[in-house]
């Protein structure tokens, strides 16, 4: 897998802080923060690989964040 290319921060937080949260208030808090868009998907969901500067991506099961990372 090709590495993370490095972007400037868009928000004021971590990905790592919304694992656990529902993805209603995960969603919420994201757009609170600063992040332009929010994705969200099944864990094994297949994704594109590009990069898009201030989304977050929100791995989902049972309503309840599971992974979050940037792009």
């Amino acid at each position: 897998m090709a590495p993370e290319p490095e972007a400037p921060d868009t928000a004021g937080d971590e990905p790592e802080s919304y694992v656990g949260l529902s993805a209603d208030a995960a969603e919420r808090r994201a757009y609170e923060q600063g992040w332009s868009t929010v994705r969200r998907l099944a864990p094994d969901a297949i994704v594109t690989m590009e990069f898009l500067v201030g989304r977050l991506n929100l791995a989902v099961t049972d309503d309840t964040v599971v992974r979050c990372w940037k792009g």
